[in-house]
């Protein structure tokens, strides 16, 4: 089978597309013909080494596909169905092996493109929405890099749970694309301060909560965007990790409360990464939740996808298909 190999981190050069053998599922496992590969920001941690993984390794968290084989005990999927999974690396490839249990059925109703793209995104923004800091009405959120994939899907997330929702992006487009999923403001950051600007339309309250996916360039910024006791989330870092900082900062301005979460912890049962999933099926299929696939790469351009993703280009999911 083709898949995308890693045999030393760096650039975009490292992807190689590699002839390589089938692998055969152990037990508590199962091989998925994949149809689609998801993309995310981890995928480029990963390869530059930011993120350590032992070489060679084949890059990608998430898919979606046909069940084409399974190995002894396995109960929860059978030959031929459709389903989806993320947190498990290896997706840059025809074939994946994975156990079984971190399998999520797809429903009939929604294609594997849809499925796949809710994996990391989609589950991300229910966990930060709905369990990090739990969103309710009255609450004003500010989300950067709100017209991502992620972002997106987490927009519009906050506003289901009745948030007001205070909206970062880069450009013109990408704010109408914010607007679009539900955010009641959107600021250019590339024309004025978010932080001024947050102040202003908040009347100089500040939010109740930051969800940061930029990480070193808006970190401190989004803390002074904070109300007294308000919290941090700190989900990711774009533009690179940030450093240590003394705590005391967060007394200084206001008790504030700062937490660095990922997904795994929030999907560590399978019955906890089910009821996520779940809803989120159910939210597209009732029309709640709009998924945006905004590129389909094939696999042979890896490292094109890459590019697209880390120049900040994407205004929604970016697959690649085998």
């Amino acid at each position: 089978m083709k898949a995308i190999r890693i045999h030393e981190t760096g650039g975009r050069e490292v992807l190689r597309l590699e002839e390589v053998a089938i692998p055969e599922p152990g037990p508590g496992e199962a091989r998925i013909k994949v149809e689609y590969a998801g993309l995310n920001f981890i995928d480029i941690y990963q390869r530059t080494g930011q993120y350590k993984l032992p070489l060679p390794f084949t890059p990608g968290l998430e898919a979606g596909g046909v069940v084409d084989a399974v190995g002894e005990g396995v109960h929860e999927v059978k030959v031929g169905d459709r389903v989806a999974y993320c947190m498990v690396n290896g997706a840059y490839a025809e074939y994946a092996v994975v156990p079984a249990a971190k399998l999520v059925p797809a429903p009939p109703a929604l294609g594997l493109d849809v499925v796949t793209a809710l994996m990391v995104q989609g589950l991300t923004a229910h966990y930060l929405a709905i369990s990090t800091f739990p969103l309710t009405k009255g609450h004003t959120a500010l989300i950067h890099a709100a017209a991502g994939g992620a972002g997106r899907l987490l927009v519009q997330v906050a506003k289901r749970a009745g948030a007001r929702v205070i909206a970062t992006v880069g450009t013109e487009e990408k704010a109408a694309l914010a607007r679009s999923a539900g955010a009641d403001e959107a600021i250019i950051y590339t024309q004025s301060d978010f932080v001024s600007e947050t102040k202003r339309l908040t009347h100089g309250v500040g939010v109740d909560v930051v969800y940061d996916s930029v990480g070193q360039s808006t970190f401190y910024g989004g803390l002074d965007c904070l109300k007294p006791r308000g919290m941090m989330v700190l989900w990711g870092q774009a533009s690179g990790p940030v450093g240590p900082f003394d705590p005391q900062i967060l007394n200084q301005k206001g008790s504030l409360y700062l937490t660095r979460p990922s997904l795994g912890a929030y999907v560590a049962t399978r019955e906890e990464l089910l009821w996520r999933a779940n809803e989120l099926f159910a939210w597209v299929q009732a029309g709640e939740l709009d998924v945006r696939i905004d590129r389909i790469f094939p696999l042979a351009e890896a490292a094109e996808a890459h590019a697209y993703i880390e120049n900040r280009r994407t205004m929604g999911k970016v697959l690649l298909k085998p």
